[in-house]
């Protein structure tokens, strides 16, 4: 019984988040292999990924047992609702930051100085939402930390083009973000906490497409400096497209639309990743 509660509370049964944080450091870790990952860092990625945001997502829980029950999203996840104590979800949450760090440890040392970086990102983010008024700008430079965490253990040092990619996933985490914000809006006010979807008001949608439009102009720059062919820039123009179809779903305000229009975000994210694996293969 509990650990159907854990797995829950650790939102395995929602995997967009995973997706969402492992694309990026996709991104990342293919540009710096040249397209040629070895298995180890592939698998070490991809399974810290998924231990990280099922550690962040523990943490979130615990930090807003007191808000969640007033969320109609949130009231009955595991820990606000009762059904798993904070000294459980605390446990949860250090073994799976150990676990994490063990599998870190294989990689060198620039690596797991970062990974410790990560984890404050990680343990942070959640208090972010009592006191920025754009937690969701914090939220891509955590979901983004893969990005140099990448760089560094293929290349035991992290180049300029690593702070591009960050910034393109930060402009991405708003967009993003913000559209699963605007589900939230109206139970976010009364409770208190911020939101991009809060600041940016009656221009969240301009905001949202403008950054979509900042994110995509950042990757045609990754894209000329790494002398990606043409096909690299297809892909882009698949994923304006993609993002022109988020305008078509938010533009409304419809929770559902808007709430469909995040979970999407995969597809943007599968796509650049693709876009950077020709782009690799071919130049």
């Amino acid at each position: 019984m509990k650990l159907s509660l854990f797995l829950k509370l650790m939102r395995l049964d929602k995997p967009i988040g995973i997706l969402l944080l492992l694309w990026p450091t996709m991104w990342a870790l293919w540009i710096a292999s040249n397209g040629h990952p070895g298995f180890h860092l592939l698998s070490v990625f991809i399974l810290g990924t998924v231990l990280m945001r099922s550690a962040g997502c523990v943490v979130n829980d615990i930090a807003d047992r007191k808000f969640d029950r007033y969320v109609a999203r949130t009231k009955d996840r595991p820990i606000t609702s009762g059904q798993v104590t904070v000294k459980e979800a605390l446990i949860l949450t250090l073994l799976l930051f150990l676990l994490s760090f063990l599998l870190i440890l294989s990689c060198n040392t620039l690596t797991i100085f970062l990974s410790l970086v990560a984890v404050f990102l990680a343990v942070s983010y959640p208090f972010t939402k009592r006191f920025l008024s754009i937690p969701q700008a914090y939220l891509g430079i955590a979901f983004g930390f893969g990005i140099p965490m990448a760089f560094a253990a293929q290349l035991n040092f992290v180049p300029s083009v690593a702070g591009l990619l960050l910034l393109a996933n930060l402009f991405w985490a708003i967009a993003y973000d913000t559209e699963y914000a605007m589900v939230d809006r109206e139970d976010d006010i009364k409770i208190g906490i911020h939101s991009s979807a809060l600041l940016f008001g009656k221009h969240d949608v301009l905001a949202i497409m403008s950054c979509y439009a900042l994110t995509l102009f950042l990757l045609f720059i990754v894209g000329v400096l790494l002398h990606f062919g043409f096909v690299y820039f297809i892909f882009l123009l698949i994923a304006t497209l993609i993002a022109l179809y988020h305008f078509s779903l938010i533009r409304k305000r419809d929770s559902k639309q808007c709430f469909k229009a995040f979970l999407h975000n995969n597809w943007f994210g599968g796509v650049v990743f693709l876009g950077i694996v020709v782009g690799t293969t071919l130049r």
